[in-house]
């Protein structure tokens, strides 16, 4: 072991433990005890009364008058490890633990820092644990074989090595248990996100109908369209063939007024030819008819013209309007329909990413749920071995716990020599059986224990803390009427005669009153409280005398008893002296 800087150690100090027993020796004060205290430390004491120290940065060496205050205390422990003890793959083990003044410390393993449970862990399974049942102090061999069956039997177990297992049983446990909370919140969670699955799934399939109407309106649209172009085209043909055959209508009609007109020419010919009477009714007649034929013509023109018109009319103005309407429609319905699509262009986003956020959830849910099913499996599988191990521990410590039967029967049968110490030993023999015996039995009502004991420690702790206020109370009281009594003689003659002979002193000071009876006395007594005890009527006549002359007020109590303490009698009515009262 290596110390430096721990308490009187302040230059490195190398002590070598050989096999066998060592024993360190010095005169008082040189620090032997500092080398038990130092070996307890750096295995990890918490407590500074265990290192006997008032606080933890006592144990930095302090300086002296020759040399300056260390910062830091430094201690490493070196354990042989060739028998493997330990289950380190390390010959040597060396624990090292560091303090410095600022409160700060340091664990190491082999010079790899580490925790101080690492360390704990790694000697619990040789036996010395956090307890350090190994390290007897002064004064402990006592206290453990007058201990409770229940302390003793956790020493015996963390001797045994069960402790460890206990420990690590506890662990799975709250692995397991762990375990089972973090299934139950992902139930829950699912739960959750299937209760908000539904109406998710809800405004998805709006959102999809809505892409899907929105792209057949389109469709519709496209073959509306297309159907008036068709009627449009049609009408346009229909027209087109009416003008057609109204241009064929009109050539015929110029045709007949142009050969109407040859045959006018032709009669007129005729009629300078033959005479003016006998052609005048063929001219009169042809003349007739080239005029109606004229009407007709102009009839036909006209008519051509008008149909014309009409038509085109008819047609653009059924077309205007229409494609007026649709179009007005078709505005309408795309506004409503662009509407439509920016307001709900945002909750299909949300939609998109609220599917994809649970998609990937669920993914994580399932996968998380995995992993904690395939923990909580290995952790109980893990459980259950260490439950066997435990229970072939518990078979070894029964085992022991035999051994040390017979051992303490061995002890039995050397110390009968001494009758005080056979009986003394008997004593702790039969205790060391109950704990033995009980021992077997304890596993399962460990927790149970533990509970009651905790309980009886909470109300250990109320009635402690009740007594506490209850002391303070009453200790308030006590000055409050020290006080009131200090003040009472100061007024009253008590101080001036409390010296003369004969006088036994103040009556208050004298009584003894049974405990409940305090109020009935101050109760019968009185003002007489404030009055002093004499031994006969002319002592009394003298402190009168002298209270009188002093200014003071006061009374006198004469009693025949001669010890130095009243008692009071069981009952507040009785008289147990003489009272000789008077007052100023």
């Amino acid at each position: 072991m290596t110390l430096k800087g721990f308490k009187s150690f302040a230059e490195p100090t190398t002590l070598d433990f050989e096999p066998g027993v060592t024993v360190v020796v010095g005169p008082n004060g040189s620090g032997k005890s500092n080398v038990v205290d130092a070996i307890a430390w750096v295995l990890g004491a918490q407590a500074p009364g265990t290192v006997r120290s008032q606080k933890m940065e006592d144990v930095i060496f302090a300086g002296t008058a020759k040399r300056t205050a260390l910062g830091r205390a430094e201690v490493s422990l070196t354990i042989d490890n060739t028998a493997k003890v330990i289950p380190l793959d390390f010959n040597e083990i060396t624990i090292s633990r560091t303090l410095f003044r600022n409160g700060d410390s340091e664990y190491a393993m082999n010079n790899v820092p580490c925790r101080l449970l690492d360390i704990q862990e790694m000697l619990s399974d040789s036996g010395v644990g956090r307890h350090q049942h190994v390290i007897v102090s002064q004064g402990q061999i006592d206290a453990v074989l007058n201990a409770k069956p229940e302390d003793r039997r956790s020493i015996i177990e963390e001797a045994a090595g069960v402790l460890k297992f206990r420990k690590r049983r506890e662990k799975s446990e709250r692995r397991l248990r762990s375990t089972e909370e973090n299934i139950t919140r992902l139930q829950d969670l699912l739960r959750e996100v299937k209760r908000q699955l539904k109406p998710l799934e809800r405004q998805a399939d709006a959102a999809r109908r809505h892409g899907s109407l929105f792209e057949e309106l389109k469709t519709l649209k496209r073959h509306l369209a297309g159907r008036e172009l068709t009627a449009l085209r049609e009408g346009l043909n229909a027209v087109q063939l009416a003008k057609t055959q109204l241009a064929s209508d009109d050539r015929k009609l110029k045709a007949e007024l142009e050969k109407l007109d040859n045959q006018i020419e032709h009669a007129e010919g005729t009629l300078v030819n033959k005479g003016f009477d006998e052609g005048a009714d063929e001219l009169a007649a042809l003349e007739r008819t080239r005029e109606r034929a004229k009407g007709l013509k102009a009839l036909l023109t006209e008519r051509i013209g008008n149909l014309n018109q009409l038509q085109i009319a008819q047609v653009d103005k059924g077309v205007v309007e229409t494609l007026d309407a649709e179009a007005a429609r078709l505005k309408a319905q795309l506004q409503e329909t662009n509407t439509s699509k920016l307001a709900l262009e945002p909750e299909t986003k949300r939609l998109n990413d609220d599917e994809q956020n649970f998609e990937l959830q669920r993914f994580e849910f399932q996968d998380q749920i995995s992993k904690d099913v395939e923990t909580a499996g290995n952790a109980a599988a893990e459980s259950r071995g260490q439950l066997a191990v435990i229970n072939s521990a518990l078979h070894d410590l029964q085992e022991k716990a035999a051994a040390i039967r017979e051992l303490v029967e061995k002890l039995k049968d050397k110390e009968r020599g001494s009758e005080q110490f056979t009986q003394k030993l008997s004593t702790q023999i039969n205790e060391m059986k109950e704990s033995l015996e009980s021992l077997e039995n304890d596993n399962k009502l460990l927790n149970q224990q533990i509970e009651e004991c905790r309980a009886q420690l909470d109300a250990a702790q109320k009635k402690h803390s009740e007594a506490q206020l209850e002391s303070k109370a009453w200790i308030a009281r006590a000055d409050a009427l020290s006080l009131a009594l200090e003040e009472s003689r100061e007024r009253s003659g008590i101080e001036t005669i409390s010296e003369d002979q004969g006088v036994l002193g103040a009556f208050l000071d004298l009584i003894e009153i049974d405990s409940g009876w305090e109020s009935a006395f101050n109760a019968a007594i009185g003002s007489a409280a404030n009055s002093v005890v004499v031994r006969d009527t002319q002592i009394a006549k003298q402190a009168l005398q002298k209270i009188r002359s002093a200014g003071k007020s006061g009374g006198v109590i004469i009693t025949t008893n001669k010890k130095k303490t009243l008692k009071t009698a069981r009952s507040p009515f009785t008289r147990p002296c003489q009272i000789f009262i008077s007052r100023n």
